[in-house]
């Protein structure tokens, strides 16, 4: 079954960095694209940014700039460098993969997703 494992989540200081990877296993798609979504407490699950298949990207207004989203194809593992961190930003993230090759910024259009993990930003 495909699953998708995020790591790399953790407590750093506003203005640090932090990079998730988000790495997907058995059965996958010929083609897809992936994304990073978040959800902070009270708050409903946000898009971030996606990739598509051939490595266009796009964010979501409050991170461009400051967040960067890769993927390595070969190793079926998606990126989201994390940088100039602000409290705001402290969320859960949770990666999905969805079977469309072009990149997806709606969550209902994304077929797994991962456990999520934690990302704290203090001030």
């Amino acid at each position: 079954q495909l699953q998708l494992v995020e790591s790399g989540g953790g407590l750093v200081q506003a203005g640090g960095s932090l990079r998730l990877s988000c790495a997907v296993s058995g059965p996958t798609y010929s083609t897809y694209s992936m994304g990073w979504f978040r959800q902070a407490p009270g708050k409903e699950r946000e898009f971030v940014g996606a990739i598509s298949w051939t490595g266009n990207t796009a964010y979501a207004d409050s991170v461009k700039g400051r967040l960067t989203i890769s993927r390595d194809r070969a190793k079926h593992t998606m990126y989201l460098q994390m940088n100039s961190l602000k409290p705001e930003d402290t969320a859960i993230y949770y990666c999905g993969i969805s079977q469309s090759s072009s990149l997806r910024t709606i969550a209902t259009s994304y077929n797994y997703w991962g456990q999520g993990t934690q990302v704290t930003i203090s001030t």
